[in-house]
């Protein structure tokens, strides 16, 4: 198979993931195909260049001028795609609401480009599905940033000191990263509640040993997620909410949909209803974040409440989320492969939809 598959060093600030795990580079080499790293790709990931067998190293103008394929975890600088040679495939997270530049740069070399975060969320696309895979991740360390922010231990503990009552947690948002964050508070022995505008996830949320908040308020929607609320629906929602939360020590929010700004769910008045040295981790700071008082990568105390708004949790434990996103790479590519070369076949679903730019025309409008 003569295809080139290429990544290059993320430039993201603080990222450390690589698109191209050692492991996912043994298969490529295993189905013939050529793969081209630049110098130190999987480092910050904790993959030097020795871990990877049967694979060539170059420079990043190198690598970008011979690669067919460039496999990326986010958008690398728009420059980037204008040393790719016309007609290369870009696969990646590309971000692309909003990004009218990076769809330029795109079709001004005449790339196709896929952007795995539009991927329909279909049990088909589960193996490649991006979104989940990083979410796991987001969620587990979100709950340990809670732990360690918490002014209380987590579990329950028995000393001659006397008895210590475990941590009340609220998960507000019972999608993939939520239902990791349940199960990690779980495991650290907190006393934990999920709550989640659609009535399906309960049984998932029980499932994890986790009590549901039931606030009387249904918005079963679409695609995975959850339905606009009405604005009767939403101060309802909000009132009750309010009226629970003054018990908990920690909320973790995780309430996001791409492309659009988070859903405020938190409101000033309800911080200033919960108790001094309780802690929220708003999980959405980067799309705006659920509470109104969240500051993306800031700590906020606001009337003895601490609000922490964490970013890129993933690149936080990148070696294992890595090695979940490149897989979820390797799977879609495969969808890209025809008769032993790129040939992408637009009547399947998934490729249709996740694609941004095709061979230069810009299909996706945001």
């Amino acid at each position: 198979m003569s295809i080139t598959v290429a990544a290059l060093r993320e430039t993201a600030a603080a990222e450390r993931r690589v698109a191209i795990t050692p492991e996912a580079a043994k298969k490529w080499r295993g189905k013939g195909v050529r793969v081209l790293l630049e110098h130190g790709a999987g480092e910050a990931a904790g993959f030097p260049d020795a871990s990877y067998v049967d694979v060539e190293f170059a420079a990043a103008d190198a690598v970008l001028a011979q690669a067919d394929l460039l496999a990326c975890v986010l958008p690398p600088e728009d420059a980037v795609f204008g040393r790719l040679r016309d007609g290369s495939v870009v696969v990646g997270q590309l971000r692309p609401y909003g990004a009218d530049a990076r769809l330029a740069a795109l079709s001004a070399r005449k790339l196709t480009a896929f952007a795995l975060e539009l991927l329909p969320r279909t049990t088909r696309a589960q193996a490649m599905d991006v979104l989940s895979s990083q979410a796991a991740v987001s969620g587990y360390r979100a709950m340990l940033i809670a732990a360690e922010a918490c002014p209380k231990f987590f579990p329950m503990l028995t000393t001659a000191a006397g008895t210590i009552r475990p941590s009340k947690v609220l998960v507000i948002g019972a999608g993939v990263a939520g239902l990791q964050a349940i199960a990690t508070a779980r495991r650290l022995g907190a006393q934990i509640e999920g709550y989640d505008v659609r009535p399906e996830t309960r049984e998932q949320v029980e499932s994890l040993g986790a009590k549901f908040l039931d606030l009387g308020v249904s918005a079963a929607g679409s695609g995975g997620y959850a339905r606009e609320l009405s604005a009767e629906e939403r101060a309802a929602q909000q009132q009750a909410l309010a009226d629970h939360l003054k018990p908990f020590d920690v909320v973790v929010s995780t309430a996001a949909v791409p492309g659009r700004p988070a859903p405020k769910i938190l409101s000033q008045v309800m911080v200033e209803g919960m108790k001094p040295g309780a802690l929220i981790v708003d999980m959405a700071a980067e799309s705006g974040g659920n509470c109104a008082l969240t500051r993306p990568g800031e700590r906020v105390v606001h009337g003895g409440v601490t609000i922490l708004g964490p970013l890129n949790l993933p690149a936080g434990a990148p070696l294992h989320a890595s090695e979940m996103y490149a897989r979820n790479v390797q799977h879609f590519v495969e969808l890209l492969v025809h008769d032993d070369a790129l040939q992408p076949d637009f009547d399947d679903e998934l490729v249709a939809k996740s694609c941004l730019v095709r061979a230069g025309e810009r299909i996706f409008q945001g």
